[in-house]
């Protein structure tokens, strides 16, 4: 996996922070000066942890767990939407509902609700029995959940770590997979705490080139690990079926 490239993070604005008055003193250690009032990341440090993460992230992948990532706003909406559905993982773009983790069964059952939607609008006979209020009320619906949990109808069970963009404004989201043991990695500005987070990127969360940057190379390296792991799968498969073959060839 290659190094994490410190010019590209400086071109995409990685190391600008937060006003000084509105710093996280708990982001010290991640803060290399403070210029026009304004504080400037250590990208030296950013590249090491954006490193870690990544290893980590492609390990997760390579065992074949699920990663959920979370980024509610604006600037980062389309870019999370965009990377992360091209590695068939799930996030969330829009608002984080309540219990998304800490009530899971109950995600299961509205995601499970969709399904059968879905179904009934696939099957002619039932849904042209319908009036056209209760179509028009089905579809209301299906849009609210699609909306909420389009992104994350393939996951049957907890996911296995957390990637937040903004630790702030993800914070219940952040709760939740503390609850649960669930590690977590973020992206963490200077006006942030670093405290609970598992995988600290020290990172501008503000910039969507900053943002894009990142998720790129966190999906690059997910990529990575599910490639391993399908060659790996075609391995194993190929060696248990080397003796099957011998065995045939000495009946013949």
């Amino acid at each position: 996996m290659p190094r994490t490239d410190f010019k590209q993070l400086l071109e995409a604005g990685v190391h600008f922070g937060h006003l000084k008055r509105k710093w996280n003193p708990n982001m010290a250690p991640y803060i290399f000066m403070e210029k026009n009032g304004i504080h400037i990341i250590d990208l030296q440090k950013t590249v090491v942890k954006i490193d870690e993460s990544a290893a980590a992230l492609k390990q997760i992948a390579k065992s074949g767990r699920k990663i959920l990532f979370v980024a509610t706003k604006k600037q980062a909406k389309t870019i999370v939407a965009e990377k992360i559905s091209e590695i068939n993982m799930p996030y969330i773009a829009e608002r984080w509902a309540g219990g998304m983790l800490t009530n899971f069964p109950t995600i299961r059952k509205a995601v499970k609700k969709m399904t059968s939607i879905d179904k009934m609008m696939k099957d002619e006979s039932s849904w042209s029995n319908l009036s056209k209020r209760e179509k028009l009320q089905i579809t209301r619906q299906r849009a609210k959940l699609e909306k909420v949990l389009g992104s994350i109808s393939d996951l049957s069970r907890l996911p296995a770590a957390l990637f937040v963009v903004d630790v702030m404004k993800e914070k219940i989201a952040v709760r939740e997979a503390k609850r649960l043991g669930i590690p977590v990695f973020g992206m963490v500005d200077t006006n942030s705490n670093p405290e609970g987070i598992d995988f600290v990127i020290p990172a501008n969360d503000d910039a969507s080139q900053s943002i894009e940057l990142i998720l790129s190379i966190m999906a690059d390296a997910i990529k990575e690990g599910l490639t391993e792991r399908k060659v790996e799968r075609e391995k194993d498969t190929k060696e248990k079926e080397a003796p099957k073959k011998e065995a045939a060839k000495e009946d013949k």
